[in-house]
């Protein structure tokens, strides 16, 4: 007897699904994260994520636990958050071997916008008879993989724009003195935003000014690949970015061979780039290139010329704002150097939220200028 599923049974189980893939944060770039559950009489019998590229798919971990706890997944149906793959890449195709083990639905949460997929997946499952549900929470799961999503669509990274800033919007003193505005909680915090990035990038006035290591710090999780935004090299080989474990990426119009060399034995990979109108890297070049190395999400930390170049180019989709509950009066900001002859032009939020972090505020919205998902 088939048995009778509901919205909200699909719903739960591909809820624990998405719980499953978000472990894979972090690990899986340049893949999304996906998460399986494998369902049979209303039960579990088999569940797995993707942890890292390279390594199984979420569907295929899935397969192989209910093999290990003695299930037969034939009749079961599969929740999946993205839609299986069709293609030969690092491994097999999933949604053949779906259809091989005898797999008789699919409850999928989202097409993927990869060009070698996109529908291909469920066409295949549909040939075969298999009966496919689909989407099922659509918007969770692609908030989930905005990174991927970002990359396949526009060719860039989801970027957010992290700041922390006085209640008079002060970034600095006048005389440049920056630390420490927020307070500890506040900055934990903002390891763990660095966390949940493959990336963090800082321009090399902040190199040259605070000589930061950009790693995780106080929480537990990796440390993201570093950039650093120098047009004409002046990062020194010894920084704590440059010689830090995993080195960094440098993103440079300059093609001094002497400085190039001396970086890249310190440790940093340079990457020569196109230069804009005013002579510094292109960021729209620079996003491109760091989609190419696998970055699907980036965190901007630098100081207020790089912060406001992002938002100048619209080339950002999130902001983190701590603000301290402290008056700095002169100094520089956040949007310094951007100039609007009304305030309808100005930049602003959607999907507001905000929450107290020790004794300041983490405001935290979706840049208006942000694609749609």
């Amino acid at each position: 007897m088939k048995e009778i599923v509901s919205r909200e049974t699909d719903e739960y189980y591909m809820k624990r699904a998405l719980s499953l893939a978000a472990r894979g944060m972090g690990t899986t770039s340049p893949n999304p994260m996906v998460g399986c559950v494998l369902v049979r009489d209303s039960r579990i019998i088999g569940e797995g994520y993707h942890q890292r590229c390279g390594g199984d798919h979420a569907e295929i971990k899935a397969l192989k636990d209910a093999s290990s706890r003695g299930e037969d997944v034939q009749g079961a149906t599969a929740y999946v958050t993205l839609e299986p793959c069709c293609h030969f890449g690092r491994t097999p195709p999933c949604a053949q071997r779906l259809v091989e083990e005898g797999i008789t639905r699919v409850v999928a949460a989202t097409s993927d916008p990869n060009p070698k997929v996109k529908g291909g997946g469920l066409a295949v499952l549909r040939e075969a008879g298999i009966e496919v549900s689909f989407p099922c929470l659509e918007a969770e799961a692609r908030w989930l993989n905005r990174g991927f999503i970002r990359v396949q669509m526009l060719g860039r990274p989801w970027v957010t724009l992290k700041a922390a800033v006085s209640l008079d919007g002060r970034m600095a003193l006048s005389n440049g003195e920056s630390k420490w505005i927020t307070g500890p909680e506040a900055r934990t915090e903002a390891h763990q935003l660095r966390a949940s990035h493959d990336a963090v990038l800082v321009g090399v006035g902040t190199v040259l000014k605070d000589n930061p290591e950009l790693t995780v710090r106080h929480v537990d999780g990796r440390s993201p690949r570093r950039v650093i935004l120098d047009s004409y090299l002046r990062t020194p080989p010894d920084v704590k970015a440059v010689t830090g474990e995993g080195g960094c990426l440098i993103l440079t119009v300059s093609r001094d061979e002497e400085k190039i060399s001396s970086l890249q034995s310190a440790g940093a990979t340079v990457i020569c780039l196109p230069a804009d109108r005013e002579g510094h890297v292109d960021l729209s070049a620079a996003m491109s290139c760091l989609a190419q190395e696998g970055i699907l999400s980036l965190m901007v930390e630098g100081g207020p010329r790089v912060l406001t170049a992002f938002m100048k180019k619209g080339l950002c989709d999130w902001l983190s704002l701590f603000v301290a509950p402290k008056v700095m009066g002169e100094g520089s900001g956040l949007g310094m150097g951007m100039y609007f002859t009304s305030v309808a032009e100005a930049l602003t939020l959607k999907n507001l939220q905000s929450r107290s972090i020790g004794s300041d505020l983490l405001i935290e919205g979706r840049f208006a200028c942000s694609p749609d998902l």
